[in-house]
């Protein structure tokens, strides 16, 4: 059900654009990967291996949750949708959407799935981009202007270092 929400967000992709955040998915296992690329049409994947970004504690839902009504019911809301899943690979760990806000903002909005096929909220979500636009992060710069005033330190330290005696070099 994975790949339902990936197509979910993907389907407002030019909104979350729009709003100067970047889409992408991680992955704890390359295995699916293949299947679940075009739910996630041109977006970026991410392997991450050692699963770091799931947290210092995971959370795993045990197989007699696919008995559960509610997980059957999400089964059948994404078949209806026409999107089927597969039985390869390790498919216990629950997921999540979060976006991370730029420099040290820290995470702007996060829902941990509870369940197999428990979604975020993306009108929320899409409300929190734009509460939150990355030009608007008080006390963050934009990246032009970060490269902009870097290059002009760099500037006026090597003008510094060059009319120093070279004693003072060393």
């Amino acid at each position: 059900m994975c790949r339902e929400e990936a197509r979910e967000l993907f389907s407002r992709k030019a909104e979350i654009v729009a709003t100067g955040f970047t889409l992408f998915a991680v992955v704890h296992e390359s295995a699916g990967v293949p299947e679940f690329k075009p739910f996630f049409g041109d977006g970026d994947i991410y392997l991450d291996k050692e699963r770091k970004f799931f947290g210092p504690k995971e959370r795993w839902e045990g197989l007699t949750a696919v008995m559960s009504l509610t997980v059957i019911g999400n089964m059948r809301r994404a078949s209806k949708k026409g999107i089927s899943g597969n039985l390869r690979g390790e498919g216990r760990l629950l997921g999540g959407v979060f976006v991370i806000g730029p420099g040290k903002t820290g995470i702007l909005f996060e829902h941990y799935e509870n369940t197999f096929g428990d979604h975020a909220n993306l009108d929320k979500l899409v409300e929190t981009l734009k509460g939150a636009m990355p030009a608007k992060v008080e006390g963050v710069a934009k990246v032009d202007e970060v490269v902009e005033e870097a290059s002009s330190e760099i500037e006026n330290l090597t003008k510094q270092a060059a009319a120093a005696p070279a004693e003072e070099r060393m």
